[in-house]
């Protein structure tokens, strides 16, 4: 949920402040294979921990609005804007979207959803570029997402990396993807249990392969 209207380029290299798991294996020295996804769910079952899911839908804001005199607008044109269409993604505040960050893998797509705006739904395709690492918003005092609790010795907030792909051939709103989640609760589908209703106020949100791929199919058919 980018915040700031002004270029949002990582300040921090491709190795500082990057999030590592600090579970380890029971056996002294080696390390955990990772399993490969389940190719119907894409979703990765971890013995000791939550399920690993490998597509995303990221929110932000594409018109103005002020929150502690900060323009916190931030659309898909202005990453596209942005020096190699690259921006990161700082700014998320809630545990569990900050923990699906962390799961982000480079070479994942993400959609690029425009939310609390006249129209809300996916207007886009992102690439994520660099995986989670620490969020510099959380120190500094003149930013709308400062948080004096999180410390440079235990930081709280992690970001990643993410590049624009593409704009959707059309948008899709979110009233059309409400529409295709409640016949798919009733008679079945891809859509019945996706996030964006289900887990709704949540800025960054995971994607199965099935839910990804119907969503993506959207843009080639006319609206219902």
């Amino acid at each position: 949920m980018p915040p700031k209207k002004k270029p949002r380029v990582s300040k921090a290299s491709a190795n500082s402040g990057k999030i590592v798991d600090a579970k380890k294996t029971s056996t002294a020295g080696r390390k955990r294979k990772a399993a490969a996804p389940d190719a119907k769910t894409g979703k990765v079952s971890e013995s000791a921990g939550s399920p690993v899911f490998t597509r995303w839908l990221l929110k932000s804001e594409p018109e103005s609005r002020f929150e502690n005199g900060v323009d916190v607008k931030f659309g898909i044109e202005d990453l596209k804007a942005l020096p190699d269409q690259t921006s990161c993604w700082d700014g998320v505040r809630n545990y569990q979207a900050r923990n699906f960050m962390r799961q982000m893998k480079v070479g994942q797509q993400a959609f690029f959803y425009h939310s609390n705006c006249k129209e809300p739904g996916i207007a886009g395709i992102m690439t994520i570029v660099k995986e989670a690492y620490v969020d510099h918003t959380q120190f500094d005092k003149k930013d709308v997402h400062y948080d004096a609790s999180s410390t440079s010795d235990n930081p709280k907030w992690s970001m990643v990396d993410v590049q624009f792909q593409r704009m959707m051939k059309r948008f899709v709103p979110l009233w059309e993807l409400k529409e295709h989640h409640l016949q798919h609760r009733a008679n079945g589908g891809p859509l019945k249990d996706v996030a964006l209703f289900t887990r709704a106020r949540l800025s960054v949100q995971p994607l199965t392969p099935e839910e990804f791929d119907f969503i993506l199919s959207l843009e080639d058919k006319e609206p219902l």
